[in-house]
């Protein structure tokens, strides 16, 4: 595996992100997709076949996007997938100056006690790692042309912390 290509940190290492995004609209008019590893489906298209996606051999990732609104009307949907088995919730981060998906992350982690993984996506650079750490996030795809050890060891950024966090940033096998 090249080095290049490992820009996923997850368990406290640097992977491969092998996930593949599901486009409802480009495939041949599946309404899911197949019951493979490694599949990434939206928040709307969880909701809207969550029969059909329950109950898997390869559960499938979940993608919020960081303007998902957690009102009354959508709340029973995103308690119903907390507890659902799911590989883990992605949450986009369309710009680094986007804050709401750190909003999402603690809702996600302290009101509806999601305790799978917890992984940001897009915009993720190696200053906004350890932040996102403190607010829940456990895996991190980091954005291409972006050194993913240099976050990986930016997740150690500081030893002692002032305020609350959800849990402590991860430990990377060499620490």
């Amino acid at each position: 595996m090249s080095e290049s290509n490992r820009n996923l940190i997850r368990d406290g290492q640097l992977t491969v992100d092998e996930v593949q995004c599901f486009d409802v609209n480009n495939e041949q008019a599946q309404l899911v997709p197949p019951d493979d590893a490694n599949w990434m489906v939206t928040f709307d298209t969880w909701v809207a076949h969550r029969s059909l996606l329950e109950g898997r051999q390869f559960p499938v990732a979940v993608f919020i996007p960081s303007d998902a609104d957690f009102d009354d009307g959508i709340s029973q949907q995103v308690r119903a997938l907390c507890q659902a088995s799911i590989a883990f919730i992605a949450i986009d981060f369309p710009s680094y100056t986007d804050g709401r998906g750190y909003s999402l992350a603690q809702l996600l982690r302290n009101d509806y006690q999601w305790s799978g993984e917890l992984r940001a996506v897009g915009d993720v650079m190696i200053d906004t790692v350890y932040y996102l750490a403190r607010c829940g996030f456990d895996s991190f795809l980091i954005k291409p042309g972006h050194d993913a050890q240099l976050a990986l060891d930016a997740l150690h950024t500081f030893s002692d912390t002032y305020q609350k966090s959800y849990r402590q940033p991860i430990k990377s096998a060499t620490t």
